[in-house]
């Protein structure tokens, strides 16, 4: 048992004024204190940066604990483990020596153990005549139960910390995938304004991004990329403004039908048109011949996923595919042409294929316009692509129906 006194150590060993403060503090025990001690191991190794202390002398710390007998760490069962060099190296992997010595001494250095070194430097422990423990010589734990506090808050403020680096971690994904889209989104319409520029600040923050950063800096960062987020924002914004809605009565058809997202892209023949400038759109928006609805959903059942009550006809089909196009990134723009060029069946059909390959497909908005115009030109049929969809899709393409 631990007498009250502070022991100087054995041999060669210098006593100083810090080894003396570290056996007074732990003398200052509670009464009836008790702790887990895994539990302040734990805590330790969650708070070790703050502690001061590294890996490896907590794996000597967490073999010195194996030595004691009990779960709490109390006073009452005494705080001492006397294990040799040679019992304590086999519970920490098989450190070498010197290595152990070495651990320890760190573990002294930190505080988290003290010495009480017997007359001849040995680790042992005296029983008396009935059994019970006398005194024992060896490492004391009583740190471990004194600063048990200590270590839980240094574990708690580690999470904490840990946790607001997660968030700004996310808030810097959430900048950059914004900046990211919204610019390539106002490059493709033709948004004037000096993207170029705002293109190389945003990249210029992002690779300066350290690839291990504190607290302090991603919030420098964070704020850096806020306020290149608050510049796209103001220029679309101004964009949008000096736009006209009612410039045309085909753009506010448009608008109008962009803010339902379960609308469809119907373009009837104005008044004026005879009836044979009339039947080219009528035919265009005929469903294309040979391929019937079942085998475009087999080749393209993604599509079947983004509908509100299934697709049971072509204009279930195209109220999804005229949703889907936004969250493929394609732009109204790019819709309403490939719907007046091919169809709005066919542009549904095309839509499907590419929300099919999607994961392929670098920019879908790019590739509808590419499609648009061979179709324009008279180079674009629907059918390959199906069958490319439905030959990818592992469908038997006998299921074509003539």
């Amino acid at each position: 048992m631990e007498t009250g006194i502070a022991t100087t150590p054995f041999g060669s060993r210098m006593m100083t004024l810090a080894l003396l403060a570290a056996q007074k503090g732990s003398q200052e025990i509670p009464e009836g204190k008790a702790v887990d001690k895994w539990q302040v191991y734990r805590d330790l190794c969650e708070g070790k940066s703050l502690v001061g202390i590294g890996d490896r002398s907590l794996a000597v710390l967490a073999g010195l604990l194996s030595f004691y007998p009990d779960n709490d760490l109390s006073e009452e069962n005494g705080l001492i483990v006397f294990p040799s060099n040679k019992q304590l190296s086999l519970r920490a992997h098989g450190m070498a020596n010197a290595t152990l010595r070495r651990h320890l001494a760190a573990l002294l250095d930190c505080g988290l153990i003290t010495r009480r070194d017997s007359p001849n430097g040995k680790r042992y422990a005296r029983k008396g005549r009935g059994g019970d423990l006398e005194d024992a010589f060896g490492f004391s734990l009583a740190p471990l139960l004194v600063r048990s506090e200590e270590f839980q808050q240094a574990a708690e403020r580690v999470r904490a910390e840990n946790r607001a680096l997660k968030l700004m971690r996310e808030r810097i994904t959430l900048h950059r995938r914004d900046i990211h889209k919204l610019i390539e989104a106002a490059i493709e319409e033709a948004v004037p304004g000096d993207w170029g520029r705002v293109w190389r600040r945003f990249r210029g923050i992002v690779e300066a991004i350290p690839r291990k950063a504190v607290l302090d800096e991603l919030e420098a960062i964070v704020g850096n990329l806020a306020a290149v987020r608050e510049e796209v924002d103001m220029m679309l914004e101004k964009f949008m403004k000096t736009q006209n809605p009612s410039a045309n009565e085909s753009h506010n058809e448009l608008q109008q039908s962009d803010s339902n997202t379960y609308a469809l892209f119907e373009f009837e023949p104005a008044p004026e048109k005879s009836k044979a400038q009339a039947e080219p759109e009528r035919e265009a928006q005929e469903p294309p011949k040979g391929y019937p609805l079942g085998l475009v959903l087999k080749a393209c059942p993604e599509i079947v996923d983004y509908a509100v009550d299934g697709i049971g006809n072509w204009r279930d089909l195209m109220a999804t595919a005229a949703q889907v196009r936004g969250y493929l990134g394609v732009s109204p723009s790019a819709y309403e042409d490939a719907c007046h060029t091919m169809g709005p069946e066919t542009a549904a059909i095309v839509v499907a294929c590419i929300l099919q390959r999607a994961q392929h497909i670098h920019s879908a908005g790019g590739y509808l316009r590419a499609l648009t115009e061979k179709a324009r030109g008279g180079e674009f049929s629907v059918g390959p692509m199906l069958m490319a969809a439905l030959k990818a899709n592992g469908s038997p393409t006998e299921s074509r129906v003539g």
